[in-house]
């Protein structure tokens, strides 16, 4: 499957889980909600033992995958749950554009990724159009403290970039769904403790609804979407895959004007047409790398041919 087709279906889920995440917070507490979406995760990824355990674990790993553990799933939602209390989404949304440059900062600085012209003009129109739709998107939420929740939201952003750089180091050596495992196994393990500072639901205050959204969370968005993210980000760069990321509030509003009756202005289109022109010349940016690549193995090949007509010269 091309990686950039696996890259919007991966988008795609993840934009749709705001409609479960806010369907199955309305019924339990949000703890609730994600400790059971990572232990629903880790319960799927069980059954699938004999395709988790193929990995090539070699020394060092082991920083990354507790880093990649500790990023997202337990920090990430950790500060984006609490960022949406004290900022609208309308300032989050700016925030959450940002992480493409996030991501290039730390490719950079830990992968020594170039960054070329292509992904500098396609993050410019996906940041221009993220915050273009942001700007114009109502928003009826209060922002209590926007100092406090935007910086959250960072660090939420900041999480996300990190797990996205360690995948890439890792995901060589280890299937999408070893990664997904350990995310599941991580996040139930990390959640798990602040059940017990929660009130749980009785037996008559379930909701089969809420549960279907719920299990919908742990198995298509987290398993599948991770899973078509973590074999893209094996294909192409991490910056190529960052820019996809802002696909996910389009596909948000879209689903939501699909689902729930929600109406987009033509404004709000013509950001969503900004962004996804935006991913589009990003793509190029796979493409040159290869032309590089291709340009200066064809200058060491004319090197080493002319090496034999040196010697006899000088012969």
């Amino acid at each position: 499957m091309p990686a950039s087709l696996c890259l919007i279906i991966a988008t795609f889920l993840w934009g749709s889980s705001y409609i479960a995440l806010k369907h199955a917070i309305n019924v339990y507490d949000p703890v609730l909600v994600i400790f059971l979406r990572m232990l629903t995760t880790l319960l799927i990824s069980l059954c699938l033992w004999r395709y988790v355990i193929r990995f090539e674990f070699k020394p060092g790993d082991w920083k990354y995958l507790i880093g990649m553990s500790l990023a997202e799933p337990c920090f990430y939602y950790l500060f984006e749950g609490h960022a949406l209390e004290y900022t609208s989404a309308s300032q989050a949304g700016v925030i959450v554009s940002c992480l493409p440059i996030i991501v290039a900062i730390l490719a950079f600085l830990i992968l020594k990724e170039y960054i070329s012209k292509a992904i500098v003009v396609g993050f410019t129109l996906c940041i221009g159009g993220s915050i273009l739709l942001t700007l114009l998107s109502p928003s009826t939420e209060q922002a209590p403290n926007p100092l406090l929740g935007n910086f959250l939201e960072l660090m939420a952003m900041v999480c996300a970039a990190f797990y996205t750089v360690s995948v890439k180091h890792l995901v060589t050596r280890y299937s999408p769904l070893t990664l997904i495992a350990i995310q599941g196994f991580s996040g139930s393990l990390f959640f798990a403790p602040f059940l017990f500072f929660i009130e749980l639901p009785s037996e008559n205050q379930h909701d089969l609804s809420a549960l279907l959204s719920i299990l919908y969370l742990g198995s298509c968005v987290t398993l599948g979407g991770y899973g078509m993210y973590n074999y893209a980000i094996s294909k192409v760069s991490v910056l190529t895959a960052a820019a996809y990321s802002n696909l996910i509030p389009i596909f948000a509003l879209i689903l939501s004007a699909i689902l729930l009756g929600e109406v987009l202005t033509l404004w709000q289109w013509v950001s969503i047409a900004v962004v996804f022109a935006g991913v589009i010349v990003s793509q190029r940016h796979q493409e040159l790398k290869v032309d590089v690549d291709d340009d200066n193995l064809s200058a060491d090949t004319n090197s080493l041919n002319s090496v034999p007509e040196a010697n006899e010269s000088k012969g």
